[in-house]
């Protein structure tokens, strides 16, 4: 079960956002419960156990005396922030030993004169259970939307397997000791392309304070942004948070894809499946009133290949249209809209054959015809290559005919209705 110590959880920004003027290891006014507050998201990314199936990370043996920097850029502006870590896969308790928040600079630097303490219940350090999910205090530290973040988590004792989140399409730095405070990116000479118990970033006050305005993209790779630039926020949801912004309508746009998930199967290296993991990373999540749906291509392709791990069961049409239809039934009863998303072309990747090419036609049209949704977006349309539909086109592809590159994901944005968000 979730736990927490706290309440749970524009144009593009062109503005120079004021320094404030704390030093380093100033000490500011907290706010220890979030009472009288509406935080929203600004940030996330969803949690997975430990794993290393394709790229080399540092979850699965964990911290010892390490500092774990990680940015991030938020999608809503406000004047207080937080923070959630998340122990979810966890098999002992997490003692985060103290954290920090600054501005993001190049590399593993910080802004000088940005950084600021983060507290846990007035305390500079905290335990979080085995499965449970912690807020930070809030903490005086105002942002703009499309700003960097930097989170610093010092981990003191030994963390074991870490709750991690794959493929971050970003840089992630670790030091030995406590480096917590620094301004300079010297002392952290190892990188990772994950995340580390870092799984949301939230916000109140300022100007975007629409009540459930914000939109959770949910979904597998092709939401996670696998084939996007890394470090260059070039995922399609990166890419929808702008297009909102630029046609005057900014709303958090939170990222819930895990490459590899699943709708109807667990996998041992690709998170649990999304009717399990839809709860947490979507129904939980503050401010959002839209949900973005685009999965089932892994159901339909998983069954088919041997790596990264062993194929998992084959999935029908029927099935994996039971799983959406339950997806859209957990959030409608939450009062979120649901946009339904084809998927995408398979022709010239690892997933092709006749029998998946016909499973994902299938499902398309049930998508396009059934009117279960309350809106839809054609991403295979979008991306097709007009003259060979089954097949993702050449300007859009990131060279294994299934994941877009940074063109491909600006065209899947550019192709939701803003209108009918």
């Amino acid at each position: 079960m979730r736990t927490t110590h706290t309440l749970r959880r524009t144009a593009i920004a062109l503005l120079t956002t004021a320094t404030l003027a704390l030093a380093p290891t100033a000490l500011a006014t907290t706010d220890h419960t979030g009472a009288g507050t509406s935080w929203r998201g600004a940030w996330a990314a969803s949690p997975q156990a430990p794993t290393q199936p394709l790229t080399p990370n540092w979850s699965q043996q964990g911290f010892d005396n390490h500092t774990v920097r990680q940015a991030v850029r938020v999608t809503a502006s406000g004047t207080r922030t937080r923070i959630e870590l998340s122990n979810r896969y966890g098999t002992t308790p997490l003692r985060v030993t103290g954290a920090t928040v600054a501005r993001t600079a190049e590399g593993g630097a910080v802004r000088p004169g940005s950084v600021r303490t983060l507290r846990f219940d007035g305390r500079a350090s905290t335990t979080i259970p085995v499965g449970g999910t912690l807020l930070s205090d809030g903490t005086p530290f105002p942002v703009k939307a499309f700003e960097s973040l930097t989170v610093t988590l010092y981990l003191a004792g030994e963390t074991g397997p870490t709750t991690f989140h794959h493929f971050a399409s970003a840089t992630s730095y670790r030091a030995d000791g406590d480096h917590r405070a620094d301004v300079s990116g010297t002392a952290f000479k190892e990188t990772s392309t994950s995340w580390y118990f870092l799984s949301g970033v939230e916000v109140t006050g300022g100007r975007d304070t629409a009540r459930r305005s914000g939109i959770v993209t949910f979904g597998d790779s092709i939401t996670d942004g696998v084939g996007a630039a890394t470090d260059a926020d070039n995922r399609y949801p990166d890419e929808l948070a702008e297009r909102l912004a630029a046609a005057g309508s900014p709303r958090a746009v939170l990222n819930q894809g895990i490459a590899g998930n699943q709708v109807v199967n667990d996998t041992t290296w690709a998170g649990e499946k999304a009717l399990t993991r839809f709860r947490e990373d979507v129904l939980n999540e503050r401010g959002v009133g839209t949900v973005i749906l685009l999965e089932g291509i892994n159901d339909i392709g998983g069954s088919t290949v041997t790596f990264p791990a062993a194929p998992t069961p084959d999935v029908s049409v029927t099935a994996l249209i039971k799983g959406h239809r339950t997806l859209i039934r957990q959030a409608h009863a939450r009062g979120l809209k649901v946009i339904g998303a084809t998927l995408t072309p398979i022709k010239g990747s690892f997933y092709e054959s006749p029998a998946n090419e016909a499973k994902r036609d299938a499902f398309n049209d049930w998508v396009r015809t059934s009117g279960a949704y309350d809106a839809i977006v054609d991403f295979d349309r979008t991306v097709a290559d007009p003259a060979d539909p089954d097949r993702i086109l050449p300007a859009y592809d990131s060279g294994d005919g299934l994941h877009p590159n940074d063109a491909g994901y600006r065209a899947m944005a550019g192709a939701l209705d803003l209108d009918r968000l």
